[in-house]
């Protein structure tokens, strides 16, 4: 082999580990470059007994991460597990013997779904559109599954992380997570209390030092007209924030409310910074083909105008765009803003770095069964160094290798160890690369990471650029005489996209008040009260850049290096939310950057996203190095100033309201045939700004309906005023009962914002009294456990045409809170572990209830009805069973527009761990029109 420091360098034949960076201990006094020249007898049978699995891979096996292989042949091979005595697969297995795998298709089916049932599994969330299966699986099925022609890989469940900064010294505390049991009585607890004590000390710090609070007094912009929303981890406490005034109400993407509280803590930040915005949210944990379906559902579904996240996950490339970044791109090139965590995984500045980034450099040293090469990270070609050495603050870090093959088309196989001190292999990620893979590999460090140090090792290939990154830890000098080395480049995936707006961190008020690591210096403060200043010093973790690539997102060649983060906000911010008073992290930075940008957009409706962008960059306060750098990007965004620059002043925001109806010639409150009713249609100004001039088109594209006058003049409507006209709208005596009439009400004014357009659709005739009943009458049906898929009832109707109301009910014959009753509508251990949704013939759904009730046991004889006084989202543990009458998640009336006449389908999906329960009874009653 020759050594090469440009270019690349072919492998001869073999298709092994070379591992020098696998040394024995070296004395301190000892010449690094000697030592990894040599290995101990322990560590090359490690590394042997490593290299003969891979060789030794079945073809189904080669589909199958090489952590999941060596885990499941663990398992049943005591030779295995003797010859790797210390090694760690970091696969998380239940006391069942399962795992959580993403199964990436080649094609998606449900055949494919089912099979993964056949075998024990539990599915937890589908994306066709990216052919991905996420499930809960036997260890020992794994490979059975791999072995399906559809089937392209089998990963360890794709896992991500937030970018919140806790204390490291707190982690042992951390992890041991409490339960879910635990979570709800302390979210009743809070419930109950309402916060008051948080709510009446709760501060905005970044209100006032990104000066939004005096930019909302000046410009009077408040956010109306926009919708902002975020993607997290969960809103686990939301109701506990919005019984203590914190948040109103908010827009979720169905099933998909996620668990945790990071995502209460964000939507927080949103509303303090623009109050009168309408908010949103989706789980972005439920796998990356998830969290990419769920970006465009907040856009496409939701119609969020500002998107932000604060999420990684690690298998995200930084060399090319993946489904992640390419829905970001997708929801930005319709008009939306994304903006995203910067990441908390150190700059090379501030000495808290934990990336490397370069070239690979043959070091023409080999060792082991086969032929190989590991990277010399020296620059100097006079001497060799074939790993790099971790602090002792890098515990419990995920560590991930990508190299600049194409997404699914890596033919240079790389591998990935970490040794310890003592020369045991610790853990390692040796996946197969052979063409249709990504070129990726993944560990976890132990708990301990003293005298730890990582080898990137080329099984075979070319010399490719590569990147080593630790999240959460960072490269140090050693006592032994090794050296770190790293880059800079930390920021990566979808937050480095074309189209996203990555966000670097700035301390609001206090300084965090913990060292990142022992030793370290004092993290900067904020300015609070006061506003931020060109002094002003970013948080000391906060992630550099540039980010370079290599590939367009169809794997096509593309040279690009991209200034990244892009801009810096505030984090150390107050939240009502525990765990986040204050919120430290580039997960608090972006969603103050969101809420400018909101702010921006309601005083300005038809700025573009580019413009939206240009107004933060060029407004934004200069810090650290002249100039945009690659820490902060163009500087801290301030909301006077961009408010300033777009030129932003109140907007109106005028909308048609629900109209009343007077029959003329009955007096009843309803259209009938061959009759004429006066309909007094409501205009209301919910916006900044006066609405000047305003008048009302009234149109229909009914058959038959006329409405006289078409127009009317409203005049001017003051903020928070609503003024009404009334219309004649006489309907044909050949009318159908329960037919509709669209009426389409067209507001004009002066303002961006004009004309807004809203649609009713009435109803001929009365609403019946009598309701029909169709109820599933078949055999008790068994939820499956922690699977998001669930199970699905139908219900057929028939005989009713147009639907005037409708009501829901979990039926049951005798209620009580007894574990396994028979007698009930819906049996289960753990009601707060539930998703109910009702959707109709014509395809819309409704949320009838998510994830409330707690640990409570049971529902029966409870009815959901647009009528009752209480929502289900309210109830607590102690009130089960759960009977009575109840608010759906959203009105039963929006899924009444269509005809009634069809299947219904009625779903209930357990989406939590451990407790079981089965579908028995419910009915859906439906009243038409007389």
């Amino acid at each position: 082999m020759r050594r090469s420091r440009r270019g690349t360098t072919l492998v001869t034949a073999g298709t092994a580990v070379l591992l020098a960076a696998l040394t024995a201990i070296t004395p301190a006094s000892a010449d690094p470059g000697k030592a990894s020249k040599s290995i101990n007898d322990r560590t090359a049978a490690q590394i042997a007994a490593l290299q003969s699995i891979k060789k030794s891979l079945t073809p189904a096996e080669s589909k199958v991460d090489s952590a999941l292989v060596v885990e499941a042949r663990k398992r049943v091979s005591a030779a295995t597990t003797s010859a790797l005595p210390q090694v760690q697969t970091g696969v998380a297995v239940t006391p069942k013997a399962t795992t959580l795998v993403d199964i990436r298709a080649k094609q998606y089916s449900e055949d494919l779904v089912n099979a993964v049932r056949a075998v024990g599994g539990q599915i937890r969330s589908v994306s066709s559109e990216h052919r991905t299966v996420r499930a809960e699986v036997p260890v020992a099925k794994i490979a059975e599954i791999a072995a399906r022609s559809d089937v392209a890989r089998v990963e360890p469940g794709s896992d991500a992380m937030t970018q919140d900064v806790k204390n490291k010294r707190d982690t042992k505390a951390r992890k041991q997570a409490p339960s879910k049991e635990d979570k709800t009585r302390e979210v009743e607890r809070r419930l109950s209390e309402k916060q008051l004590s948080v709510q009446a000390a709760k501060v905005a710090e970044s209100d006032k030092a990104h000066n939004a609070e005096a930019a909302r007094g000046s410009f009077r912009v408040t956010g109306v007209g926009t919708k902002l929303c975020a993607l997290s981890d969960g809103v686990g406490s939301l109701t506990v924030s919005q019984a203590a005034g914190e948040l109103p109400a908010v827009d979720i993407v169905p099933g998909q409310a996620g668990s945790g509280d990071e995502g209460t803590a964000m939507l927080e930040i949103l509303h303090d910074l623009a109050p009168n915005a309408e908010l949103g949210f989706a789980t972005a944990f439920n796998g990356d083909a998830s969290f990419a379906d769920n970006i465009k559902k907040l856009r496409f579904d939701l119609g969020c105008d500002v998107i932000v996240d604060d999420v990684i996950y690690f298998n995200e490339s930084p060399f090319q765009d993946g489904i992640i970044a390419r829905a970001v791109d997708a929801v930005v090139a319709d008009g939306a803003l994304f903006f995203s965590s910067a990441g908390n995984q150190g700059n090379v500045v501030d000495g808290t770095s934990g990336h490397y980034e370069g070239q690979f450099v043959d070091s023409g040293v080999s060792v082991g069964k086969f032929a190989g090469s590991a990277h010399d990270f020296n620059p100097d070609p006079n001497q060799k160094q074939l790993f790099n050495p971790l602090s002792n603050g890098s515990g419990d870090t995920p560590v991930v290798l990508h190299w600049a093959d194409p997404l699914g088309q890596s033919a240079n196989d790389y591998d990935l160890y970490l040794v310890n001190a003592q020369g045991n292999v610790v853990t390692f990620s040796q996946n197969n690369q052979d063409g249709a893979q990504d070129p990726y590999e993944r560990i976890n460090t132990p708990s301990s990471s003293s005298g730890t140090r990582l080898a990137v090792v080329r099984y075979r290939g070319e010399d490719k650029y590569f990147a080593l990154s630790l999240f959460g830890g960072r490269f140090a000098d050693t006592n032994d005489g090794l050296k770190k080395y790293v880059t800079p480049g930390t920021t990566r995936s979808h937050s480095a996209a074309k189209g996203a707006i990555s966000v670097a961190a700035a301390p609001a008020a206090a300084a965090l008040p913990f060292d990142l690591e022992p030793g370290d210096p004092a993290n900067p403060k904020g300015p609070y009260p006061g506003a931020f200043d060109s002094t002003q010093k970013p948080e000391r973790f906060t992630s550099d850049g540039p980010r370079k690539t290599f590939f367009a997102p169809d794997g096509t060649p593309l040279a690009e290096t991209r200034q990244k983060p892009d801009i810096t906000a505030a984090d150390g911010v107050t939240t009502s939310v525990p765990g986040f008073a204050p919120f430290f992290g580039t997960s608090a930075a972006a969603p103050n950057a969101a809420a400018i940008a909101g702010l921006i957009l309601s005083g300005n409706p038809t700025l573009t996203p580019a413009e939206v962008r240009e107004a933060l960059v060029n407004t934004a306060i200069d810090i650290v190095e002249s100039g945009v750098d690659n820490r902060t990007g163009a500087g801290i965004v301030m909301a006077d100033r961009a408010l300033q620059y777009t030129g932003a002043s109140p907007q109106a925001l005028a909308r048609a309201q629900k109209p009343s109806i007077v029959n003329d010639a009955d007096g009843s409150a309803f259209l009938k045939p061959g009759t004429t009713s006066t309909v007094t249609l409501p205009v209301a100004n919910n916006g900044d700004g006066s609405a000047a001039s305003t008048s009302v088109v009234l149109s229909t594209t009914s058959p038959g309906v006329t409405i006289a006058p078409r127009s009317k003049y409203y005049g001017n409507i003051d903020p928070g005023q609503t003024v009404s006209n009334t219309y004649k709208v006489s309907v044909p005596a050949g009318a159908v009962l329960g037919s509709a009439v669209k009426l389409d009400a067209r507001v004009t004014y002066s303002g961006a914002t004009s004309p807004t357009t809203t649609s009713f659709t009435l109803r001929v005739g009365e609403p019946s009294r009598e309701f029909k009943t169709f109820a599933y009458t078949g055999a008790p049906i068994a939820i499956p456990d922690n699977d998001q898929t669930g199970v699905s009832v139908t219900l057929p109707v028939t005989g009713v045409g147009a639907a005037s109301n409708l009501k829901f009910s979990v039926d049951g014959a005798t209620c009580s809170a007894t574990d396994g009753s028979t007698t009930v509508g819906i049996d289960h251990t753990f009601v707060g572990d539930l998703v109910g949704t009702l959707t109709s013939p014509s395809g819309k759904s409704v949320t009838l209830f998510s994830r409330s009730g707690g640990t409570g046991s049971n529902i029966c004889q409870a009815v959901f009805d647009d009528s009752a006084t209480r929502a289900f989202s309210s109830v607590t543990s102690a009130e089960a069973p759960f009977t009575g009458s109840w608010k759906a998640g959203a009105p039963l009336s929006s899924l009444t527009a269509d005809p009634a006449d069809g299947n219904w389908v009625f779903k209930v999906a357990d989406v939590v761990g451990t407790d079981r329960g089965s579908l028995r009874a419910v009915s859906l009653q439906v009243a038409g029109w007389v």
